[in-house]
């Protein structure tokens, strides 16, 4: 008999917590069936999630590519708002210790409100008031961070999100494209994992990007009496190779583009290619490289109000350049 396979376990660092972090593997997991990114599977109990040990190995070219494709499918998975927590949010719930602002699953009453009135309001202006208190932001830097979050709320950084995303909300008859982003993709929420070793549980068409006409024959599961064995799976997707595998989510509805920006921030090994690849299979909005800074922005306030120090004088040289 075989052994059950080694388990990660982690406790509420607030109440709900992980919880609420399940809930958004569960939301960023539903896009894994159409190509979308891998997505840990969690289970969760009172006050603890207990995810797979997985192996963290390291990424490679084509993994890379592979990676941008299938994200650009998750993000066209849609969400009804920016801000929109995952379902299920009980309203009270905080991600982390971020202070992250969110909002019900639903759409929003009356007119939705447009990308940059959400993130001035609701991830920018929040961690300016804070940054002063503590002595991380001068008078001087509150001030330029004002004159973002302005320009912001009067649309000048408003931008389209990427092909994939705009075609499938205007499909669902949303008002507003808005995308199904993990919310904190820095580097370390991507783990590399042997493809042999999500053979278990994710989806025969997972991690490989959008289904193309000329080869959805590779892509469409064949229907049969009976589900293929993990063995089947394995030798489907190839028992050689990595896969990228998201963790740790601030799943959120948002712009695909702040999910891509994120991935620069800390530094990612061939993000190059992630990019590329994911501009090929939803083409990004014209741009989109002078807006990288901007996108950043939320993740550095984040860090100036969790963390002070240097990370002051970096948000507020990125945040020059929009003012």
């Amino acid at each position: 008999m075989n052994a059950a396979p080694p388990t990660i376990r982690k406790q509420d660092d607030l109440p709900g917590a992980t919880r609420l972090e399940a809930q958004g593997l569960a939301w960023l997991g539903q896009a894994m069936a159409d190509g979308g990114a891998c997505v840990v599977p969690a289970r969760a109990g009172d006050g603890w999630i207990e995810e797979p040990r997985l192996t963290d190995g390291r990424v490679t070219a084509a993994a890379a590519e592979d990676f941008g494709r299938a994200l650009a499918v998750t993000h066209a998975a849609g969400a009804p708002a920016f801000g929109a927590a995952p379902p299920g949010w009980d309203g009270r719930t905080q991600m982390g210790r971020s202070d992250i602002r969110l909002r019900p699953h639903a759409v929003e009453t009356g007119a939705p409100r447009r990308w940059g009135e959400f993130y001035a309001e609701d991830r920018i202006a929040p961690y300016i008031g804070p940054g002063l208190d503590t002595g991380t932001l001068s008078a001087a830097d509150a001030a330029l961070l004002e004159r973002v979050c302005g320009r912001l709320a009067d649309g000048d950084f408003d931008s389209d999100q990427p092909e994939l995303t705009r075609r499938a909300a205007a499909e669902r008859g949303a008002g507003i494209a808005v995308a199904r982003t993990h919310g904190d993709l820095w580097t370390g929420n991507v783990l590399w994992v042997p493809t042999a070793e999500v053979a278990d549980w994710a989806p025969a068409a997972a991690g490989r990007g959008p289904r193309r006409e000329d080869a959805e024959a590779e892509t469409v599961p064949t229907v049969s009496a009976t589900p293929p064995t993990s063995h089947e799976r394995r030798r489907n997707r190839g028992a050689e190779g990595t896969v990228g595998v998201l963790i740790d989510p601030l799943a959120q509805g948002a712009h695909a583009e702040t999910d891509l920006a994120a991935l620069g921030v800390f530094g990612q090994p061939y993000l190059e290619r992630i990019v590329a690849a994911y501009d090929e299979a939803s083409p990004l909005a014209d741009g989109w490289r002078e807006r990288v800074g901007l996108h950043q922005l939320h993740l550095l306030m984040i860090h100036v109000f969790l963390f002070g120090g240097g990370y002051g004088p970096q948000a507020v040289a990125v945040a020059r350049r929009y003012a």
